[in-house]
């Protein structure tokens, strides 16, 4: 059996496309092409432009759809984003120095214990000046902690020789294009982490400094999401916090996503950050980021089928311990 209807390609919710489709008659050429943000594939075909006009096309009169490069990611967009990811988790205390943005958080996770490069363009000086370097050294030793640099794309150079670890991706998403779950869904999101929660996440291990770490936040607000029934070990956790961006943006960050082993590869985790987004958006949020490891490729996976794409890259990077006496012999 054939049909005259042209099959539309698979291409990712998401993705920056180029979409040609024809006209109705009447019109001075047959056929146009328009270039945004995917938004649907059914029962329309739906793109969003750069000035937000939603283009809607019958897939009876689509010609084609082409995934291309996404639109260039500017430096102040990397910047503004990464402000509202420290104020999303900020550690236990914070310092403002030479333009780096300082967290300490006893040792529990990278992002809380690391100084990345945030400040105002012109601002941030080099950690391979000794003088610079000294002091945040410094103010990390007083703490007990290593000097870690947390380094976004196009931010700041990592020092010559200064072992770096893996790589980050960091994704966002505009949520007007996320497609977020509808009516009734069985996930509570609670103001701070009850124990069944913590049971979950890193599997029960997480310290009392790690737990300070989870509840703390800088001007925004938090939501713990959890599927599973009252008094029962959860099925599905996650963390979600909504904090201000210099650029306006209200951004809501996913960090701490987990589901249980036997519970995997069943749609919960897709619920679960569906959820946490909706109520971010209720909080206010009008876009979302997460961070995620390079080669974590189930996870990025899950996330550009909620319509996240690749915003950036970080890479911490740890000083190295000064030669010894002996090495300078």
């Amino acid at each position: 059996m054939t049909t005259d209807e042209p099959a539309v390609p698979a291409v990712p919710l998401g993705s920056r496309v180029v979409l040609r489709y024809r006209l109705p008659a009447g019109y001075s050429h047959p056929m146009t092409d328009v270039i945004g943000e995917l938004v649907s594939m059914e029962p329309v075909v739906a793109v969003r432009t750069a000035d937000k006009r939603l283009v809607q096309v019958s897939p009876s009169a689509v010609v084609a759809v082409k995934q291309i490069a996404a639109r260039p990611i500017r430096t102040s967009e990397i910047r503004s984003l990464e402000h509202a990811a420290a104020a999303g988790w900020p550690g236990l205390e914070q310092a403002w120095i030479d333009g780096w943005f300082l967290r300490a958080g006893g040792g529990f996770t990278g992002r809380a214990n690391s100084a990345t490069p945030i400040g105002a363009p012109g601002t941030v000086a080099d950690p391979a000046d000794p003088e610079v370097r000294a002091r945040l050294r410094d103010w990390f030793a007083a703490r007990g902690l290593p000097l870690r640099l947390l380094v976004p794309d196009r931010l700041a150079r990592i020092p010559q020789g200064w072992p770096t670890g893996d790589r980050v991706v960091v994704m966002g998403a505009d949520l007007e294009n996320v497609p977020l779950p509808e009516g009734p869904v069985p996930v509570e999101v609670a103001g701070e982490p009850d124990e069944e929660w913590l049971s979950l996440y890193r599997n029960g291990t997480v310290p009392p400094v790690g737990q300070a770490v989870l509840g703390a936040v800088a001007a925004g607000t938090l939501g713990f999401g959890r599927i599973g029934a009252p008094g029962q070990p959860p099925l599905a956790v996650g963390r979600a916090a909504v904090t201000h961006a210099p650029d306006g943006r209200r951004w809501v960050g996913l960090s701490a996503v987990e589901v249980a082993p036997e519970h995997r590869r069943r749609g919960l985790g897709t619920l679960l950050c569906g959820s946490l987004l909706a109520w971010a958006r209720d909080a206010g949020a009008t876009h979302a980021y997460l961070q995620v490891h390079d080669e974590n490729v189930a996870a990025r996976t899950m996330y550009r089928e909620l319509g996240f794409v690749d915003h950036h890259h970080y890479t911490y990077a740890t000083e190295p311990p000064a030669p010894s006496s002996a090495d300078r012999a």
